[in-house]
């Protein structure tokens, strides 16, 4: 690697173990066993540097996560009906919580960067429109290319409770809802709905 590479792998690696705020130019050149002018020469700032950083890991978030919740159901989840489904993949979702928790902080660092780098804010919002396209396939099974506008809908439901459940777990995960609780919810709310008419 070169030593742009080296100081983006540089910077990535104390996004996750530092985070962005507590990360300096001299962490992110010793993390990448370059000199401090090199992030000046190749990045211009330490900010840019960090916001680069912050966009790869973005992708790479997405790659991971997509990877962990997106491989096929197995067992019993595989062919049960839609609660089950719906537990099943609530559970991997959770437990990605757990193998994946650096990614899944680095996710509200970028979200605090969006409001002072467009740039951040540009990635994280197409990340956003993918992700909720990815969630209505995911867990109903709608197709974004047969129905756009549902699966638009469907998905922007399930990545509000996705982050919901994420700021919990990340904040308490001994109180935060497991995938029985949010099943069991799920049942008690569509309860209380009445159907379209």
């Amino acid at each position: 690697m070169g030593n742009r590479a080296d100081l983006l792998a540089g910077a990535k690696r104390c996004l996750y173990e530092k985070g962005y705020a507590r990360t300096t130019a001299r962490d992110i050149a010793g993390a990448a066993g370059t000199s401090l002018a090199a992030i000046g020469y190749h990045f211009g700032s330490t900010e840019a540097l960090l916001n680069a950083a912050l966009n790869e890991a973005n992708e790479e978030w997405g790659e991971e996560i997509g990877r962990a919740l997106g491989s096929p159901l197995t067992g019993d989840a595989a062919g049960a009906g839609p609660m089950a489904r719906f537990e099943a993949i609530w559970q991997r979702v959770i437990d990605s919580f757990a193998s994946h928790r650096t990614l899944w902080a680095a996710s509200f660092e970028m979200l605090a960067q969006s409001e002072r780098a467009p740039e951040v804010r540009e990635r994280l919002a197409d990340s956003l429109t993918r992700g909720r396209l990815g969630l209505a396939e995911l867990f109903q099974d709608i197709d974004p290319a047969a129905d756009e506008h549902k699966a638009w809908a469907v998905g922007s439901f399930y990545q509000a409770l996705l982050s919901g459940v994420l700021v919990q777990w990340m904040v308490d995960p001994d109180h935060a809802p497991s995938a029985r609780d949010l099943t069991d919810a799920l049942r008690l709310v569509a309860g209380t709905v009445d159907p379209p008419a």
